[in-house]
């Protein structure tokens, strides 16, 4: 099962402060194709609104990543953040999966595979994941209805 990265190493500038606890938080690459399909993906499954977003690029996800010890100009960071623990890589794609309940639950299986590999497999793609699906050149904007979900 999936072991949580260290509690919180720092509070910048009180945004921890700030994160609603009740939802899980979610900080990616605002700037990635593939991370927006990924947002979008889950806009769209995430029924019961458990998920809200950070892009790394904002003030949010910045400090989040900051916090947990990870490096916001590090693009092939990814985060969740549940329960005042933090996730990264494949543990937190899983949990993020995992935690849209139905169908999704399959993807537990994985966890069997050893923690490396599924790190190998997670890093492989966000190293390459640029040059296959591309990149904006600023973060895109939430829809109206969407906006709530998001931080800055």
């Amino acid at each position: 099962m999936s072991v949580p990265m260290v509690e919180p190493l720092i509070c910048d500038e009180g945004v921890l402060r700030q994160v609603d606890t009740t939802t899980a938080v979610i900080v990616f690459d605002g700037v990635c194709v593939l991370c927006n399909g990924w947002v979008r993906f889950l806009l769209r499954r995430d029924r019961k609104k458990r998920y809200r977003f950070a892009a790394m690029q904002g003030q949010h996800g910045g400090a989040l990543l900051r916090a947990y010890g990870l490096d916001p100009e590090d693009p092939l960071s990814f985060l969740l953040v549940e329960d005042g623990k933090g996730w990264s890589d494949s543990d937190a794609v899983l949990r993020v999966l995992v935690g849209l309940g139905g169908f999704w639950r399959v993807a537990a299986c994985l966890y069997v595979l050893p923690r490396r590999w599924t790190d190998a497999g997670y890093r492989w793609l966000a190293r390459n994941r640029y040059r296959w699906f591309g990149r904006h050149e600023q973060c895109l904007l939430p829809e109206p209805e969407e906006r709530e979900r998001f931080f800055d």
